[in-house]
């Protein structure tokens, strides 16, 4: 059996500003977000050649992370989770696990907490069957 490696390419508290949430006034005012970002996939090629064109471009994911928080407006930080998965294993089919945390740093609770997160993990099916 031949032994596949895989890199781990990561993206840590990326910052923005967004409006989610379940009340009217997060929706309406918006708060911070921080999203950490891990990305699977067998980079080999890529590092043979030196070539960006082969790796997974991390400034390409930055944008996929953006267009779900900026975007649509979700009242769960799960659903961007989501949206940014699916997102990324659209545009990346050399993709083969990716996990994604969602900050939200000023959740409108009475409690002091310095940030509510959600994390989700995503696998390529026919990864998972290897």
């Amino acid at each position: 059996m031949k032994s596949k490696s895989l890199t781990r390419l990561t993206i840590r508290s990326a910052e923005f500003y967004a409006y989610h949430g379940v009340k009217m006034e997060e929706q309406a005012i918006g708060g911070k977000y921080q999203v950490d970002l891990d990305m699977y996939y067998d980079a080999t090629e890529a590092i043979l050649k030196d070539s960006v064109r082969k790796a997974l471009n991390y400034e390409v994911a930055m944008n996929s992370i953006e267009d779900a928080i900026a975007g649509e407006s979700y009242s769960l930080i799960e659903t961007i989770c989501s949206d940014i998965l699916n997102s990324l294993m659209d545009r990346f089919p050399m993709l083969r696990k990716a996990t994604v945390r969602v900050r939200k740093m000023n959740a409108p609770i009475r409690r002091v907490v310095s940030y509510v997160e959600a994390e989700q993990t995503m696998t390529r099916e026919e990864y998972e069957q290897e």
